[in-house]
C-alpha cells in the first residue's frame, strides 16, 4: 500500500471515529488497555534480576557460611572435647563426613523433596521435579517475605543445605564412642531421605520458594496448621534429639557406663566449639528471615539474650546445687538456650526471650542430671536432654512469647503480599494446641522411622563394634589414627 493510500485511510478512519457517540469513542479508546490487561493477567508472573536485593543476597550467603561453621568446626569441636581421648577423632570424622554426604544428598534429591509440590502427598513431602537441581539456574528466583523482593534460587538452596548438614550431625552425640562408621553413614542417608526432607517440607513448604503463587491449600502439613517454627525447633532439634535417643537405646550403653569414670578429655575444646556454635547461630536464626530487615534484627537480638540467660541460669543452678558452677554446665546452658529460642526467634520480644532461655536451661538441667539417671539411658553427650527437650520447651514456649500481649509479633500472614503481622487475631491457647500437635508429629515420625532404620541396620550390617574395639577406642580401630601421639 502506498503512503498516499495509507494517509487517505487514516483520514477516513479519523472522520469515522469523530462521528461516533461519546460512549463508543470511550470504548474504542479503552479496548487496547483492556486487551493488554487481559494478556498480563493470563501470563504467569516471572521474577527478574531487578527484583533481587544485593543486601539480602549478601546477608544470606554470610548466614549460610555461619551455619556451616556450626557443624565444622563448631559441633565437631564441641562433641570432640566431650568424649574420651581414644574416641575424639571418630567423632570429628563422623561430623565431617556427615556434612559432606548431606550436602551431596541435598543437591541430588533433598532440595526437591523439601521444596517442591508433592502432588497428592504434598502435605507430607515434595516431589522430584528438581532432582539434581534441574530447572535451578542463575535466572530462577526464590521469594523473600517482602512483596517484589527475591533471592536467586541458588542462595535459597545453599542456605537450606546447611540445615540439612547440621541436623543429622547432631544425632551422633547420643551414641558417641560406640557406633561403627559405615552403618552410621548409611543411616544418615536413609534418615535424611525418609525423615528430614519430609519434616522440612511439612514445616516450611508453602508453594516452595515462590511464595507469591501460594495459597494455604498448597502447603506442608504443619505450615497449613499454622505451627510457628521460625528457624527449626521441630525440623532440626526435636527431630535430631528424638532420633538420637532412639539410637542410644537400640545401640545400648557404653562399656563401663556408670561403673568407670568417663570425663570429657578437653573442656577447652568444648568451650571453643560452644562459642563457634553461638556465633554461627546468628546465621541459623537471623538468616531464617531470608532477608535483611527489622525482623532479622529481632531474631538476632533474641538469639543473643536468650542464650546469655540460659548460660547464666545453668551456672546459677550448679552454684546452688553443687556449690561450684562448671564450664561444662555453662556451655550446656548456652546450647540449651540456643535450641529453645530457635523456633521463637522472629516472633518473641527480647525480654520474653530471656525468660524462655532461662526456663529451657532449667528444664534441660533437670533432664540431663535427674531424668537420665533415673531412667538409666546412656545419651553420651545429652542430645536428647538438650536438643529434644530444649526444642520442645522452645516450640511450646513460642506459642506464649509470640503473643502481642507480651510484646510478640503474633501471626505472620504469608497469604497477603506484602506479608504482615496480624496481632489482633492471636490466641495463646489455640496456638499452644497447634504447637503441641507439631511437636507430637515430629516425635512420632522421627522416633518411629529412626527406630525402624536402626533396627534394620543392627540386624544386617551391625551398629556396634566389638567389645575389644570399643575398649581400645574407635580412633585407632575405625580410622587408623590417634588424636595425640604421646
Amino acid at each position: 500500500m502506498t503512503s498516499t493510500k495509507l494517509a487517505g485511510a487514516a483520514g477516513a478512519g479519523a472522520a469515522l471515529f469523530a462521528a461516533l457517540p461519546a460512549w463508543a469513542q470511550n470504548a474504542v479508546e479503552a479496548a487496547p488497555a483492556a486487551a493488554a490487561a487481559t494478556t498480563a493477567a493470563a501470563a504467569p508472573f516471572v521474577p527478574t534480576a531487578a527484583m533481587v536485593d544485593k543486601g539480602d543476597v549478601s546477608w544470606m550467603l554470610i548466614s549460610s557460611a555461619l551455619v556451616l561453621m556450626m557443624s565444622v568446626p563448631g559441633l565437631a569441636l564441641f562433641y570432640g572435647g566431650l568424649v574420651r581421648t581414644k574416641n575424639m577423632l571418630s567423632v570429628l570424622m563422623q561430623v565431617l563426613t556427615i556434612v559432606c554426604v548431606a550436602s551431596l544428598v541435598w543437591v541430588c534429591w533433598g532440595y526437591s523433596m523439601a521444596f517442591t509440590n508433592g502432588g497428592d502427598l504434598n502435605s507430607y513431602v515434595g516431589g522430584f521435579s528438581k532432582v539434581f537441581l534441574q530447572g535451578v539456574t542463575t535466572s530462577t528466583f526464590a521469594a523473600t517475605f517482602t512483596n517484589g523482593v527475591y533471592l536467586p534460587e541458588y542462595v535459597f538452596v545453599i542456605f537450606q543445605m546447611t540445615f540439612a548438614c547440621i541436623t543429622p550431625a547432631l544425632i551422633v552425640g547420643a551414641f558417641a564412642e560406640r557406633i561403627k562408621f559405615t552403618p552410621l553413614i548409611i543411616f544418615v542417608v536413609a534418615w535424611l531421605t525418609i525423615v528430614y526432607f519430609p519434616m522440612a517440607h511439612m514445616v516450611w513448604y508453602w508453594a516452595g520458594p515462590d511464595f507469591l503463587a501460594a495459597n494455604t491449600a498448597d502447603a506442608g502439613l504443619l505450615w497449613g496448621w499454622g505451627a510457628l517454627d521460625f528457624a527449626g525447633g521441630t525440623v532440626v532439634h526435636i527431630n535430631a534429639g528424638i532420633a538420637g535417643l532412639v539410637g542410644a537405646l537400640i545401640v545400648g550403653k557404653r562399656l563401663g557406663y556408670k561403673v568407670e569414670p568417663m570425663p570429657p578429655h578437653s573442656l577447652t575444646m568444648t568451650m571453643i566449639g560452644a562459642s563457634l556454635l553461638w556465633v554461627g547461630w546468628f546465621g541459623f536464626n537471623a538468616g531464617s528471615n531470608l532477608e535483611s530487615n527489622a525482623v532479622t534484627a529481632l531474631a538476632f537480638i533474641n538469639t543473643f539474650v536468650a542464650t546469655a540467660a540460659a548460660g547464666i541460669t545453668w551456672a546459677v543452678i550448679e552454684q546452688i546445687v553443687h556449690k561450684k558452677p562448671s564450664l561444662l554446665g555453662a556451655a550446656s546452658g548456652v546450647v540449651a538456650g540456643l535450641v529453645a529460642i530457635t523456633p521463637a526467634a522472629g516472633y518473641a520480644a527480647p525480654m520474653t526471650s530471656i525468660v524462655l532461655g532461662a526456663v529451657a536451661s532449667l528444664v534441660c538441667f533437670f533432664f540431663v542430671t535427674t531424668v537420665k539417671n533415673k531412667l538409666g539411658y546412656d545419651d553420651s553427650l545429652d542430645v536428647f536432654g538438650v536438643h529434644c527437650v530444649g526444642g520442645i520447651v522452645g516450640a511450646l514456649g513460642t506459642a506464649i512469647v509470640a503473643s502481642p500481649a507480651l510484646g510478640g509479633q503474633g501471626y505472620f500472614d504469608y497469604t497477603v503480599m506484602p506479608a504482615a503481622f496480624h496481632p489482633e487475631a492471636y490466641d495463646i491457647g489455640a496456638q499452644l494446641i497447634t504447637q503441641a500437635k507439631a511437636v507430637g508429629v515430629t516425635l512420632l515420625w522421627s522416633g518411629g522411622v529412626s527406630a525402624v532404620l536402626f533396627t534394620i541396620l543392627k540386624a544386617t550390617v551391625g551398629l556396634r563394634p566389638s567389645a575389644e574395639v570399643e575398649s581400645e577406642g574407635l580412633d585407632i580401630n575405625e580410622h587408623g589414627e590417634r588424636a595425640y601421639n604421646y
